[in-house]
């Protein structure tokens, strides 16, 4: 163990990927790629319910989840102006989603 302060010596560089994670990744991959059919047939003979879950979890995979965003605004803080400025941004949003 070294010492507190002390500058890491050997092992991988930061930013460096790590080897093993790299090809394991690689090789799932190709197995995917290489068993499609395989795998969309075994999707349709599963139960309805089954093949949601498998949906699923798959998503995570592809789709970064969302994660929920809070602001805690003292409002008894802020100016008129600020807090016109505010709703100004909130109502532009709300309506550039429509």
């Amino acid at each position: 163990m070294r010492a507190k302060g002390t500058q890491k010596t050997g092992g991988r560089a930061k930013g460096t990927p790590n080897k093993v994670t790299s090809d394991l990744r690689t090789w799932i991959n190709e197995l995917l790629n290489d068993n499609r059919k395989q795998f969309a047939k075994d999707l349709q003979a599963l139960e309805p319910h089954q093949r949601v879950m498998i949906f699923e979890k798959l998503l995570s995979y592809a789709v970064p989840k969302m994660q929920s965003v809070e602001a805690k605004i003292d409002l008894d803080t802020l100016s008129d102006e600020q807090l016109n400025i505010i709703i100004a941004e909130l109502t532009k949003n709300i309506d550039d989603e429509e």
